[in-house]
């Protein structure tokens, strides 16, 4: 107890220190970035929703909003590349994340970690199996194993006829897990490593997920998961942490 109490403190004062240092340095670009967005449509650059955070409580979390207004309203939480509603300078952002950089403000208020599993709107949160619902045991993060593993998410839903479903068959499981596994291995260290490699995907994705596999293969993590994350072999539908069955139908979305 005493240890995790002393592990959580220590996340917490580096959380504080590293997002605080993170708005000061960026603090031109994210300026910069604001800019563009206004210009194209003069409408707010901020998109604001609510996301789950730890213990199941909402927050709401601040991100730069890269579609167009109302997007949200539209019902699919799920977003391909090919999405029409992404704005064209919203693709930019998108490619280079640049849109997650106004969470370090989530990060300092204490709503989110700068490691952590990424946080989710409620509608996906209701459908977690309950081995999922351990997810929420933690603060989320910004970054983590799965958001370098599936940095391409908008590629993989592209063209699917329904990418909330395709989300639930192929991205959920394996990010789930990946997730799981987090939980399971945190420590300051490890939230290093993964900082670095989140950067390193920034330059060179192919080499971020070499990192990660040499990173999880230490962690002693299972050959499913390495394999995973090394993303040299096409995504299979597959069912969800907690449960056998593969996600086919909008209906089955709530089984448990």
């Amino acid at each position: 107890m005493l240890k995790n109490l002393l592990s959580n403190l220590i996340k917490r004062i580096f959380d504080m220190v590293a997002s605080l240092f993170g708005i000061l340095l960026l603090s031109p670009l994210i300026v910069l970035v604001i800019l563009l967005i206004w210009v194209k449509d003069c409408k707010s650059p901020f998109y604001i929703s609510e996301r789950i955070g730890k213990d199941e409580k909402p927050f709401k979390i601040i991100k730069l909003r890269t579609m167009i207004v109302g997007a949200d309203l539209k019902g699919v939480d799920s977003t391909a590349s090919n999405d029409k509603r992404i704005t064209p300078i919203g693709h930019i952002i998108r490619n280079y994340k640049l849109d997650e950089l106004t969470q370090l403000w989530n990060v300092l208020k204490g709503d989110m970690s700068l490691v952590g599993p990424r946080p989710n709107v409620k509608r996906e949160t209701d459908i977690y199996t309950s081995t999922e619902k351990s997810l929420l045991s933690m603060r989320p993060g910004i970054t983590d194993f799965a958001s370098i593993v599936f940095s391409d998410e908008g590629k993989i839903l592209s063209g699917k006829a329904d990418p909330d479903i395709a989300y639930n068959q192929l991205i959920r499981p394996g990010k789930n897990e990946l997730g799981l596994f987090y939980i399971a291995n945190r420590g300051l260290g490890v939230d290093l490593k993964i900082i670095f490699a989140t950067l390193l995907s920034i330059i060179s994705r192919e080499k971020a997920l070499k990192l990660l596999v040499r990173y999880l293969t230490k962690l002693q993590a299972n050959s499913e998961l390495i394999r995973l994350a090394s993303r040299k072999y096409n995504l299979a539908p597959k069912p969800p942490p907690g449960t056998s069955r593969i996600v086919t139908t909008r209906e089955q979305l709530n089984f448990d």
